[in-house]
């Protein structure tokens, strides 16, 4: 498992990703951002890593590839949901969610789902043959 400050780094990331899906980020986005962050003890880990790939202008690809491998690599965790919560939301501040912003939000649900599969699978096969 990695460090928890990390893995809201990646958090930020993703939420900066589907932001700038629709090729800004937006006042509405902003806002719901920070109201669900409000209450969040990791909120300022998150909101920096955020304002940092929005200050460097990474791609979404970029951002999204580096993220989801911290997640991978930090494996199953219930903070997942509330990720998705987040990004789901700040999708649906500005026009609600377009196709890109939705793209990524499946993508994020594929890949982990995916790679946590694997590895049970090969936990599975380590455990039976013990």
């Amino acid at each position: 498992m990695i460090k928890r400050e990390r893995l809201y780094e990646a958090f930020g990331e993703l939420i900066y990703a589907i932001a700038i899906a629709d090729g800004s980020v937006q006042v509405e986005e902003l806002k719901a951002l920070e109201k669900l962050l409000s209450n969040h003890p990791w909120a300022r880990e998150i909101e920096w890593s955020f304002n940092y790939e929005h200050d460097k202008l990474h791609t979404i690809e970029q951002v999204f590839d580096h993220a989801i491998n911290i997640c991978k690599e930090n494996g199953p965790d219930p903070e997942y949901k509330y990720l998705l919560d987040v990004m789901t939301q700040v999708a649906e501040a500005f026009n609600g969610i377009i196709p890109q912003e939705q793209k990524i939000i499946e993508d994020f649900k594929s890949d982990l789902t995916q790679r946590f599969e694997k590895d049970l699978r090969s936990h599975k096969l380590v455990v039976d043959d013990a």
